[in-house]
């Protein structure tokens, strides 16, 4: 059972940037996906940047791309996402979850086997 810890959120000014990470307590996780996924008040789970277990391959969620940078340190098992120029309307829980389909990249919730508590980042105007 791998145990997923996000660090990193906060309050921050729009134009800001912010750094999650998120710690895995296995060394199972090096060969699973990652996603990193967020959650605002009132609205679905939704999906932001995910990376397959090697970092090859890396998607991301429209509304972030060139602003978002997802990465991972296998030999550290944690994982990132680099948060430049936020807005406003980034504002929600942030959540890190991995997937042990280590290839593929997924943008749903259903098919990520284990998940991290979540972290608050906050954008204000």
């Amino acid at each position: 059972q791998v145990q997923l810890v996000e660090s990193g959120g906060g309050l921050v000014q729009a134009g800001g940037s912010l750094r999650l990470s998120c710690a895995a307590s296995e060394r199972a996780f090096s060969s699973y996906a990652m996603g990193w996924f967020r959650q605002a008040p009132g609205k679905e789970r939704e999906f932001v940047a995910g990376i397959s277990w090697s970092g090859f391959n890396i998607y991301y969620e429209d509304s972030v791309k060139g602003r978002f940078t997802i990465s991972r340190d296998n030999a550290k098992n944690t994982g990132y996402l680099q948060m430049n120029s936020l807005k406003p309307e980034d504002t929600a829980v942030y959540y890190c979850a991995a997937k042990r389909d280590g290839s593929v990249i997924a943008t749903l919730t259903e098919y990520y086997d284990y998940w991290g508590q979540g972290t608050q980042v906050t954008v204000s105007s």
